[in-house]
């Protein structure tokens, strides 16, 4: 499946505008691609108990999950960043768990032509994985 990289990365930017990030101010969307065509989105939601803040790439991968989608052909993350937000660990690590084929697109939003892709095996070279 090719990627429409415009329409998956202005998902992502959509899916910002559901960030509850009343601490940080920090509103990052995401969006995933499965291998059906649907996107999913997702936006970080903080809390107080800075720990319990959840990252918009896990929200969307976890919201795909729960709804039943598996295969995953792509995401992106945009965030007012330079250069675009790049995933933390742990999304790294659930991304390499739960879709390591896919591509990771970042974008800054306010530059949204502007994008970077890379591969969750190459954010995340060796991850964790339990043995088939």
């Amino acid at each position: 499946m090719k990627i429409d990289l415009k329409k998956l990365v202005e998902a992502a930017s959509k899916a910002r505008t559901g960030s509850v990030s009343p601490y940080s101010k920090f509103k990052v969307g995401a969006a995933l691609l499965t291998q059906a065509g649907e996107i999913i989105g997702g936006a970080n939601v903080e809390s107080a108990s800075y720990g319990l803040t959840c990252c918009a790439e896990r929200i969307a991968l976890f919201k795909a999950l729960t709804d039943g989608h598996t295969n995953f052909i792509a995401m992106a993350v945009v965030a007012r960043w330079d250069g675009g937000p790049m995933p933390c660990g742990a999304c790294r690590q659930l991304l390499a768990e739960y879709a390591p084929d896919a591509k990771v697109l970042v974008a800054d939003s306010k530059d949204l032509k502007t994008v970077r892709a890379f591969t969750v095996r190459g954010l995340l070279p060796r991850a964790f994985r339990l043995a088939s």
